[in-house]
């Protein structure tokens, strides 16, 4: 259904990263969500009407709360099209985090009051009747849940949304409450065994779960999370390709929002080139990236020596020593200043991010390392951190 409603209503249906493409893939998917829960909503309330079923009634205010989650992802998707603004420079993407927030904090809500409404069938239990028709809503119910679950998480993959794989993870969920809440029902009519509270009990326990999880997808993209591996791979790749570009790094991806990504990095080009041809090269490859990523790159030249064997001589016992300290460790920006007296070797030492030795002993346990090798050597270093690595 979302395959041909997506034909038959979004222009280029299949370039997910459109702006506008998204847009339209999150109103039509809310859309369906807000179609989809209150028809369920509306079943399952008559079903537990009938059965007199907490579990039952519980499910249908889930279903509830789940088409004003789909209301509150639509109007998301709409604040995160907009354009930039001078209030908002870098657009409004991120306002598609806040909206899943919400939904997420929405899961969470309903949980918690399953979770007191189920105490309170436990504590004074009451009979439940069931009949065809309740048992026949509640598989339609399943069902449909698990086709919500399926096209959320398909359309968020592609897409790129956070909010859609949030609102995936909650019908997936209801999926399986529901299911549990069908297994009570008809083992009541069955044997008479009344597990009505039980049955509630373990439904707002799924229903905060998915909550929890969902928080913690939303949440990550708005504090700031490192850039998948592809993406740093896809980086490289068409960075490194490039004609007169020797090494990169100091690599830094800024989320904006889905399809607002901002990248700086540096570039190693030879020093003794022309700098006008040099700084076309970047030009071009700046542009090679937002066209191949849909990303706003800013690129710094770091000039190097090329083919001055004493510079080449000394780096390579410098990267030898500081692989013997850890394997992890990389160098870039590196350059010998000769004196009188004696040589400095400056340059950067990059570490992963997060890196739990102490920087100023790796300093100088490298400094002793290398003076082993030639007492007239000193390192003038800096210490990076590799923030496009998890």
């Amino acid at each position: 259904m979302v395959t041909f409603l997506a034909r038959k209503f979004i222009p280029n249906y299949t370039a997910y990263q459109d702006r506008l493409v998204r847009e339209k893939y999150g109103s039509l998917c809310s859309i369906l969500g807000i179609v989809w829960n209150l028809l369920l909503f509306t079943g399952k309330y008559v079903a537990g009407t009938l059965s007199g079923s907490i579990a039952i009634l519980a499910d249908a205010m889930n279903s509830l709360s789940d088409a004003g989650s789909s209301i509150i992802t639509l109007v998301g998707f709409k604040c995160a099209g907009k354009k930039a603004d001078s209030d908002h420079p870098f657009g409004h993407g991120r306002v598609e985090y806040i909206s899943g927030l919400i939904v997420s904090f929405l899961v969470l809500l309903m949980g918690v009051e399953l979770f007191k409404d189920s105490i309170g069938k436990i504590m004074h239990p009451e009979m439940i009747t069931s009949s065809s028709l309740v048992i026949g809503i509640l598989i339609v119910s399943i069902l449909v849940k698990c086709y919500m679950a399926y096209y959320n998480r398909a359309i968020g993959n592609k897409i790129q949304s956070a909010a859609m794989r949030a609102t995936s993870t909650d019908s997936f969920s209801d999926a399986v409450s529901t299911g549990v809440v069908l297994g009570c029902t008809i083992l009541a009519k069955i044997a008479g065994i009344n597990l009505d509270g039980w049955c509630g009990l373990f439904v707002a326990g799924l229903v905060v779960y998915a909550g929890i999880g969902a928080v913690k997808e939303t949440m990550d993209p708005l504090l700031g999370q490192p850039p998948t591996a592809e993406f740093v791979k896809s980086i490289y790749d068409i960075v490194l390709a490039k004609e007169g570009i020797l090494g990169m790094h100091d690599l830094v991806v800024h989320d904006y929002g889905p399809g607002r990504v901002m990248i700086s990095l540096h570039a190693e080009v030879p020093g003794d080139g022309d700098m006008f041809a040099v700084h076309d090269t970047i030009d071009l490859l700046e542009r090679e990236l937002n066209e191949q990523l849909g990303c706003e790159a800013t690129i710094h030249m770091d000039p190097i020596a090329v083919g001055d064997e004493r510079t080449d001589q000394l780096k390579k016992v410098v990267v030898r020593e500081i692989k013997k300290l850890d394997e992890r460790l990389s160098i870039h920006d590196f350059r010998v200043v000769p004196g009188v007296t004696h040589t400095n070797l400056v340059f950067d030492i990059l570490v992963p991010a997060g890196y739990e030795k102490d920087r100023d002993g790796l300093i100088t346990q490298l400094q002793e390392a290398v003076q082993q090798t030639d007492a007239t050597l000193f390192l003038a270093v800096k210490v990076d951190e590799d923030y496009s690595t998890r």
